[in-house]
């Protein structure tokens, strides 16, 4: 065993500090930095240590996926509470999904590493979440959630008939995450802020437009 490890953790909680070090790995690097021995090392304890808290690599990375679907959700979360401030219902009902799909990017942008994360290698609607890493913001909705409940405001807005709101959620969010995905790893990586806001808005208005 390293010098700089331990078998017994006595500052504080170990699983919490353990998820904060993967937590840590998948913001600098992306869901493949997140490695139950580098998480251990950083939390100055010796690998087997670990497995008192989590059973597996699997367990530690669906825990470090909540927490980053959190994250999202506090994004989406940030930009709706300036929607819903609108006084005009309709015109609050579509700010509401436009701030969703804003917040969502703008995510994407600044934590790319805990976007590629939430979204890696699992379903979020049938993963059993542990308790210290739910999927949800302080409104306790995850995204999914967060964006369907946009989208439930807007038919009662009659902004959007509800005829239509079946299925929604799917086709909003397919075309907001293809646009994160572009503005992340692909060809619109390097455009610069105008030209990527620019995008979003139109997006966003398609979206609306669309649905």
């Amino acid at each position: 065993m390293s010098p700089t490890t331990r078998d017994t953790y006595r500052h504080g909680d170990l699983r919490r500090a353990l998820l904060d070090a993967a937590v840590a790995l998948a913001r600098e690097g992306g869901p493949q930095a997140v490695v139950l021995r580098e998480a251990t090392r950083r939390a100055g304890v010796a690998p087997n240590a670990a497995y008192r808290h989590f059973a597996n690599h699997r367990a530690l990375f669906d825990a470090v996926r909540g927490i980053a679907l959190a994250e999202v959700a506090r994004a989406m979360e940030a930009e709706l509470a300036l929607a819903e401030a609108l006084p005009d219902p309709a015109e609050r009902a579509r700010a509401q999904v436009a701030a969703v799909g804003r917040g969502y990017l703008a995510f994407a942008r600044r934590e790319v590493g805990l976007f590629r994360t939430a979204f890696f290698g699992g379903d979020t609607l049938t993963t059993e979440w542990p308790a210290d890493a739910l999927p949800v913001g302080e409104r306790g909705l995850d995204p999914l959630q967060l964006l369907s409940y946009a989208l439930d405001a807007a038919v009662q807005a009659g902004v959007l008939p509800a005829e239509r709101r079946p299925g929604a959620e799917f086709l909003a969010w397919s075309a907001v995450h293809g646009l994160a995905l572009l503005l992340i790893e692909g060809p619109l990586q390097d455009a610069n802020a105008t030209l990527r806001q620019q995008l979003a808005a139109r997006l966003l208005r398609m979206v609306e437009n669309g649905l």
